[in-house]
């Protein structure tokens, strides 16, 4: 039986292109972010959207960079991650938005992640969860040089991926004392599977919701808690991860030739 060459040439859950694609990446969640963050490259174009996976290459001072989207939620995303990675993608910065679960992270700052905590609903299916998830050590210095370069605020710490968004019956107060810096949703699948794959991975995270009392309190709701992640304050944080995010790729591709 005769392939039809376009879909022999795209990945087959995410339709992204096998080939062509350039090997650093930023990854966030929204489609809409993704086109925010590929405006600001030269040349951009979108080369792929399907289903909450969109595509665009372009150029940063000179590097190459995929920016791509990958949906809400770790199992959705790893799915992205994957086929990134075979598709030829080899450096991954995860640009994401958290709850701040600190004192002292405001926001807007941005939170450069050193680790995470497992708790993605997806990562414990694939290997033990003894296994860590830890940022490369080069992308977390390469975004906390950029980040100082770019004069924003911003943080250093563990996060915790966890795969419910909304508080539910079981008590969330797991980690108190362990002085985690925030919660999304999505980054302990991308670090596990670089981990995995011999790649380079790491994530900034820019705070949308400052009061770590509320997030992690079963009794609160974040649909009628006065969660409101669409503010300016946010926007500039996102700004300004972007910024840092692609910085940071390119200091990582300098070191890499150095």
């Amino acid at each position: 039986m005769t392939q039809n060459p376009t879909t022999r040439d795209l990945s087959p859950v995410t339709r992204i292109p096998r080939t062509g694609l350039p090997p650093y990446a930023v990854l966030v969640g929204d489609p809409a972010r993704a086109a925010t963050v590929a405006a600001l490259l030269e040349g951009a174009e979108e080369v792929s959207y399907h289903r909450e996976y969109r595509v665009f290459r372009g150029s940063w001072k000179g590097l190459g960079v995929t920016v791509a989207s990958h949906g809400v939620g770790a199992p959705g995303a790893i799915l992205l991650f994957q086929e990134l990675a075979d598709a030829g993608v080899r450096t991954f910065l995860r640009l994401g938005t958290a709850g701040s679960m600190k004192p002292g992270i405001g926001d807007g700052d941005l939170v450069i992640a050193e680790a995470a905590v497992r708790d993605d609903g997806v990562t414990r299916q694939l290997l033990p969860p003894e296994y860590p998830a830890v940022s490369a050590p080069e992308a977390v210095l390469a975004l906390q040089r950029a980040a100082r370069e770019a004069g924003v605020p911003h943080h250093r710490g563990i996060v915790w991926t966890r795969a419910a968004f909304q508080p539910g019956l079981i008590p969330l107060n797991a980690y108190d004392g362990a002085g985690l810096a925030a919660i999304e949703m999505e980054l302990s699948a991308l670090l596990v599977t670089a981990s995995l794959r011999g790649l380079v991975a790491g994530g900034v995270l820019v705070v949308d919701g400052a009061n770590a009392d509320e997030l992690v309190d079963e009794n609160a709701s974040f649909s009628t808690g006065g969660y409101n992640p669409y503010r300016a304050v946010v926007a500039r944080g996102v700004e300004h991860g972007a910024v840092v995010s692609l910085q940071a790729l390119r200091l990582l591709s300098e070191e890499r030739r150095a």
